[in-house]
């Protein structure tokens, strides 16, 4: 069974742990290594010969468009994860709107392809606090969202949420759920990023198996460029829940999504839910 595999591209400094430790003022001043992790995650996909979505924020987009190039011209879906990398439930839905129009508007211009995708920063969609948000990305272009998480976090999450694809608004795009594993009556994360980092690795690789077997569901695998970057800098004046969040496991990252891809098979977003999400509408205003 095909997966999908996704990586939500960032820079070290603009995660949701340091939101309180890093100004946003501040991002331009600091050491940027978005490009050479996320260069070192292609050269990796390449050898094993997978495509992937990256989910891209057009901050990065508007200062390393070559990055986005590289990104289409080897066969992945660009997609969006905002501009800003701002949590949708805390800007409210006009802020979000300009958030996502100028995020898609840098993508696309950079890249020369149409985004169809939009993940947002630390799963902040939900249809509590944002009922608005998928009607929003519909009117503003999208097709589809990977936004929700269904477990319970203390951060982001939605346990009750569908863990099939589903459309959470009439109005609005197909939301993409990430991949959990029902038991024990509750939803255990098995979709990458900090989870992946903490969980043996042979746990996570029995997990996925069985929501491909048993569940008979593709799953949707996330990381970060940032996670395989053992040698990026560190802030000993963040909070210890913060930093154990963040650099826990760096050091192995690189080799065990080497191993995950060589374990399952991967495939784009687009490519692997294409039933749920219909086909490309016909482009308007995107350069070839």
């Amino acid at each position: 069974m095909r997966n999908a595999m996704s990586v939500d591209v960032e820079d070290w400094f603009q995660v949701q742990a340091f939101a309180k430790t890093i100004a946003r003022a501040d991002w331009d001043s600091l050491e940027s290594r978005v490009v050479a992790n996320t260069e070192r995650v292609l050269d990796q996909m390449a050898a094993q010969n997978t495509r992937a979505t990256y989910f891209t924020l057009g901050w990065v987009a508007e200062r390393h468009p070559a990055l986005i190039r590289r990104i289409v011209a080897e066969g992945h879906e660009l997609a969006s994860h905002g501009h800003g990398h701002e949590q949708v439930s805390a800007i409210g839905e006009a802020a979000f709107r300009a958030d996502i129009r100028r995020a898609k508007q840098a993508l696309e211009d950079a890249g020369g392809v149409r985004v169809r995708g939009y993940r947002a920063p630390t799963f902040s969609i939900s249809a509590t606090a944002t009922p608005w948000a998928h009607q929003v990305l519909q009117e503003e272009g999208h097709d589809y969202s990977s936004s929700v998480f269904p477990i319970r976090h203390d951060l982001y999450g939605s346990p009750d949420a569908p863990r099939d694809p589903h459309r959470p608004h009439p109005d609005g795009v197909v939301e993409i759920p990430m991949t959990t594993l029902r038991a024990l009556g509750r939803n255990f994360p098995v979709s990458g990023g900090g989870w992946f980092r903490l969980i043996p690795y042979a746990v996570f690789r029995t997990a996925l198996k069985r929501v491909n077997g048993a569940d008979r569901r593709p799953c949707v695998f996330y990381f970060h460029p940032w996670e395989v970057d053992p040698g990026q800098p560190r802030l000993d004046h963040a909070g210890r829940l913060s930093k154990f969040r963040h650099y826990t496991g760096l050091d192995t990252m690189h080799h065990r999504v080497g191993q995950l891809l060589r374990d399952f098979s991967w495939d784009r977003m687009d490519e692997v839910f294409a039933g749920a999400i219909g086909p490309e509408p016909a482009r308007q205003g995107v350069a070839a």
